[in-house]
């Protein structure tokens, strides 16, 4: 009598393919980031419930779903995936110079003058390395980083915690009002939205609009606007021109050069609030890399933003800073 096969041990493809396909709802979209067919995919994920002797997904419905089993499946496998990642990434690193790829979304923040002096400063000590640089909002950066379709991003820390990715807190950049440099009220009067000079807001699908509006709330402030743009340069030419003022940064500002003249940077008042911009890379991103783009970052944020803005406006020492 012939004896029964041994089960087949779970494979790790079978795995990743399983967190994928519970992520993103779709067995197109698991094909569409991993390359593999939609059949291979599946041929994959019934193997894994089969090994397994549960239904994780229940297959009847669309977008897919998971079953309670699967949901439990998910929780307990999301940490070790995660640690078998990072493990890859430090065991094939090497030397930062062997680094043959590195994909990098930025916010518009730092494209004037740090984020081309990364890639300078990059490329010279990644010489085999293919780079390519990716500018957008927040949220659509964070979005690629969680399709595998960047290895690091520097962004604003979103509210909800990113389990499946590595942050690195680096600047604590707190909200300021910027005004006309010769205003016609007093700022209490401006926030407080008891004059006539409308306020000039971000756009709405901008994390860092949200942060904006949510703390007003708070504050019971509301203002007047009949103007919103996602483009910080553009929000600055409009209070230059005396159309109105807003609520923004010191490190926007401190990009906005040739309307400074025209500006005056207030602190918030009443109850200050701030956003933190940080590194955030994929698990699979080598910590020798991180490590390197993080000092660098910072020794351009100092020299670029910090320092010049501690100098001309020293109420900020305390609130803009490097977060350690």
């Amino acid at each position: 009598m012939a004896r029964p096969s041994a089960p087949k041990d779970l494979s790790l493809k079978w795995l990743e393919l399983f967190q994928i396909c519970a992520q993103r709802g779709s067995l197109q979209a698991a094909s569409e980031e991993t390359g593999l067919t939609i059949s291979t995919v599946s041929h994959h994920l019934r193997n894994l419930e089969e090994n397994l002797g549960v239904e994780l997904f229940n297959h009847t419905r669309r977008p897919m779903v998971l079953t309670p089993k699967g949901q439990a499946f998910l929780r307990n496998i999301d940490g070790a995936l995660f640690a078998i990642r990072k493990a890859k990434a430090e065991a094939s690193a090497g030397n930062v110079a062997e680094a043959r790829s590195l994909r990098i979304g930025t916010i518009e923040d730092f494209d004037s003058d740090i984020i081309p002096e990364l890639a300078v400063f990059l490329s010279a000590r990644m010489s085999s390395c293919e780079f390519l640089y990716h500018t957008n909002s927040s949220h659509k950066i964070i979005e690629m980083l969680r399709n595998r379709k960047l290895d690091l991003g520097i962004s604003t820390t979103p509210d909800d915690k990113l389990r499946d990715l590595q942050i690195r807190p680096l600047l604590r950049d707190p909200f300021v009002v910027v005004l006309p440099r010769v205003p016609q009220h007093s700022l209490t009067d401006i926030v407080d939205g008891k004059t006539k000079l409308p306020f000039l807001r971000f756009s709405n699908n901008l994390i860092i609009a949200r942060q904006i509006e949510s703390q007003m709330r708070r504050l019971g402030l509301s203002s007047s606007s009949s103007f919103e743009c996602s483009n910080n340069q553009t929000l600055m030419a409009m209070v230059a021109a005396g159309a109105g003022w807003t609520i923004t940064t010191p490190l926007l500002f401190s990009r906005a050069k040739r309307f400074q003249p025209k500006l005056k940077m207030h602190s918030f008042p009443g109850k200050r609030f701030s956003r933190t911009l940080a590194l955030v890379a994929t698990p699979d991103c080598a910590s020798s890399v991180l490590e390197l783009v993080d000092r660098k970052m910072r020794n351009l944020l100092n020299e670029h933003a910090i320092f010049p803005l501690h100098q001309s406006s020293p109420w900020l020492a305390q609130s803009f800073n490097l977060v350690n």
